[in-house]
């Protein structure tokens, strides 16, 4: 299961939307490792001022249920699209562990562009993250 509801979270959603802070909320809450490495970027995308428009985190995670969660997290549309939001970036996804967050207006530029390509993946592919 990718997320822990709350009942009353649940039965609102049973009735009809759901506001994004609620959904964030239960975000933050069923996958803390997610939400703590997205929100590590995010804090050092802010820190680096203009530079790039990027920041990005490459360590791997613990254990597979830390990789688990940033899986769901950057897998689902719902859940990323609901954290783009939240923190007003980018997301993008590499390696089941490499997540950069990109400042709007470096969507498109250079480095998203190189982060996003196949050769960018394939770069950045090495032998001990093939079964991540």
């Amino acid at each position: 299961m990718s997320l822990d509801v709350p009942t009353a979270l649940l039965a609102r959603a049973e009735r009809g939307d759901v506001d994004d802070a609620a959904f964030v909320a239960c975000v933050r809450d069923s996958l803390p490792y997610a939400w703590h490495t997205i929100s590590g970027v995010v804090a050092d995308l802010e820190a680096t001022g203009d530079g790039d428009g990027f920041a990005d985190d490459a360590t791997p995670p613990p254990s597979e249920t830390e990789r688990g969660q940033l899986l769901r997290a950057l897998a689902s549309d719902a859940i990323r699209g609901a954290l783009e939001r939240h923190f007003g970036v980018k997301l993008a996804f590499q390696n089941c562990h490499r997540v950069a967050a990109f400042r709007p207006g470096a969507v498109g530029g250079d480095a998203y562009r190189a982060f996003v390509s196949p050769r960018g993946q394939l770069l950045n592919q090495s032998p001990e993250l093939r079964n991540c």
